[in-house]
């Protein structure tokens, strides 16, 4: 039977502060300073919980040089061991080896910094994203942090197999679990990225990762500040598909919104509101 988990947790696991609030939020000063999150889900299931996406980790606080001085200079994350994934799990009243499994969207450096804190969890993600990992082109190699699976994580690996999720491509996680959980295929900002679909008492919830970064992005007509659509630009591996998938996306918000709540990781207001 489909069901949804028992409860459905949002959390910020990373707090970003970059300079450009005006460029980057369509508010604010040239100057000023944004706030951008990374928003995770904690699902709680008959057999454990899961997490959707890490944010960053707790060695990440301890040596935020192992980010890189790029990163941690433009994007100037906080890194806050409160905000990590493993405090705001010990908060809710569980411990880290309650997390079975950790989903990731990608393994971009703010969405997968949180692994060796959950080292006993299978990590499932496409294997596409997992090859170009472990073997970074000249691109990758700032997005992708060694450091972070170091401990040797139990690696789950899924491939397309042609089910569809309301047009999309679909892959069911946990095919034994009580709540049902679909991977969907949205590359562009990764060749692997994918957004995660977890099934609510009234619909379905869409974790769309890195797929866009503005909730503008999906409105009827769309819009986003400048400063984010060069952002994602330079971070792109394929922009047409992006575009392409950003496109499917709203297109999804329009005509089926009253079924699919659209959620992404970085806009502090779909983390405002899922609380």
């Amino acid at each position: 039977m489909n069901t949804a988990p028992r409860a459905i947790h949002h959390l910020n696991c990373g707090t970003m502060c970059p300079r450009g609030a005006r460029m980057l939020a369509g508010e604010g000063g040239l100057l000023a300073t944004t706030r951008l999150v990374c928003h995770c889900l904690l699902l709680e299931g008959a057999e454990g919980l899961v997490l959707i996406d890490t944010g960053f980790g707790l060695d990440d606080v301890r040596k935020p040089q192992q980010l890189g001085r790029a990163f941690t200079a433009a994007i100037r994350p906080q890194l806050d061991a409160a905000e990590t994934a493993v405090s705001r799990v010990r908060e809710l009243g569980f411990q880290p080896g309650d997390v079975r499994h950790i989903v990731t969207t990608h393994l971009d450096l703010d969405h997968a910094g949180g692994l060796p804190d959950f080292p006993d969890a299978e990590v499932h993600l496409l294997g596409l994203e997992l090859q170009t990992a472990m073997r970074p082109g000249w691109r990758e190699r700032q997005r992708y942090i060694a450091a972070h699976w170091a401990h040797g994580p139990h690696w789950v690996e899924h491939d397309v197999d042609g089910e569809q999720w309301y047009g999309f491509d679909s892959v069911r996680i946990l095919p034994g679990s009580d709540g049902e959980i679909l991977r969907i295929p949205l590359p562009g900002h990764t060749l692997g990225h994918t957004g995660v679909a977890v099934r609510q008492p009234d619909g379905w919830l869409l974790h769309c990762g890195d797929a866009y970064f503005h909730h503008g992005e999906v409105q009827t007509p769309p819009h986003c500040p400048p400063g984010l659509s060069a952002f994602q630009a330079l971070n792109q591996v394929d922009g047409a598909v992006r575009r392409e998938n950003r496109e499917r996306l709203r297109e999804l918000a329009q005509r089926h919104g009253d079924d699919v709540e659209l959620i992404c990781s970085h806009d502090a207001s779909y983390l405002a509101a899922g609380r």
